[in-house]
């Protein structure tokens, strides 16, 4: 369903680039039937090296060309770059926006254009792992979401959702979710080298050890109180850990925490609509923004 269709990126930075290779490793769309676009034209020209794909520094050329056009630029050039887009949309073409925060009513105005998808991807996306939650206008046609749903592999699992504050809940549990896993990794290996092993090899141990235990919830089909269960002796190793993280409040902290980010998405998505600058959130690629296949305009 991709195969004759064309992709433009506005917006050549991490997550576009994820998208692309996964695109390709998939064997979705042939290279050039997608363009990168973005002001640095050494950035369009390491993609096509890379990936044999066009580059541009001019988005209204980009987005002209496109059957599809993918928003994935900075917080800070999205208000300009949503002005110099406005009204060069056709009617059959429909946007994919990966920008954290910005909300759909906001990108359509502005746009002045109504078949918007707004996607909520996580980092993992990077090395097709990851989870993206997306939601769609009644403009995006079924065949649309179904093409949707062939971008999105491309960045490991999908999931639909009927609204926007589905939305901010995915930003505050899968979109911010890394960062929680992380920290809590960084913790074991803290806790791995205090009992006196090497750094690298309590990050080996952490590692593989959070990969395997993830596959297992996965592939076993339990309840994860169930597969908890069945490592936790009765006065063993695990009900002594288990006793500490408990009176520690570790569910309560994780859950405010999520509470908090959840929040958090929400103020942001208000703050882009009023126009207001906003920090960079770390799941945002380094996004960049006339067209080149072989390497001259």
């Amino acid at each position: 369903m991709l195969d004759q269709l064309t992709v433009s990126f506005i917006g050549s930075g991490t997550m576009a680039e994820a998208m692309i290779r996964g695109l390709l490793n998939r064997h979705l769309i042939a290279p050039e039937r997608i363009i990168a676009s973005g002001p640095r034209p050494e950035r369009g020209e390491e993609l096509q090296r890379r990936y044999g794909v066009r580059w541009t520094t001019d988005n209204r050329e980009a987005a002209h060309a496109a059957d599809i056009v993918v928003l994935s630029i900075k917080p800070q050039v999205l208000p300009g770059v949503l002005m110099e887009l406005s009204g060069t949309l056709r009617p059959d073409q429909w946007v994919l926006s990966i920008f954290a925060g910005a909300r759909i009513e906001y990108i359509a105005h502005a746009l002045n254009h109504r078949a918007i998808v707004r996607v909520m991807p996580n980092t993992p996306a990077q090395i097709g792992e990851g989870m993206s939650v997306w939601t769609a206008t009644p403009e995006v046609t079924e065949g649309q979401r179904e093409q949707t749903c062939l971008l999105l592999s491309a960045l490991g699992k999908e999931l639909f959702v009927h609204d926007e504050d589905s939305i901010d809940m995915a930003t505050a549990v899968s979109g911010t979710g890394p960062t929680y896993i992380f920290l809590v990794m960084e913790a074991l290996i803290d806790a791995a080298v205090h009992l006196g092993f090497s750094r690298r090899v309590a990050q080996e141990l952490v590692i593989q050890t959070v990969i395997g235990s993830a596959l297992f919830a996965r592939e076993s089909g339990k309840h994860l109180a169930e597969l908890r269960n069945m490592v936790t002796s009765p006065g063993g190793t695990s009900a002594e850990a288990i006793y500490q993280l408990e009176k520690g409040g570790m569910r309560t902290v994780i859950s405010k925490a999520v509470w908090a980010a959840y929040q958090k998405s929400k103020l942001l998505g208000e703050m882009v609509g009023a126009g207001r600058p906003r920090p960079l959130s770390p799941l945002e690629s380094p996004g960049l923004s006339g067209l080149n296949h072989s390497g001259s305009r």
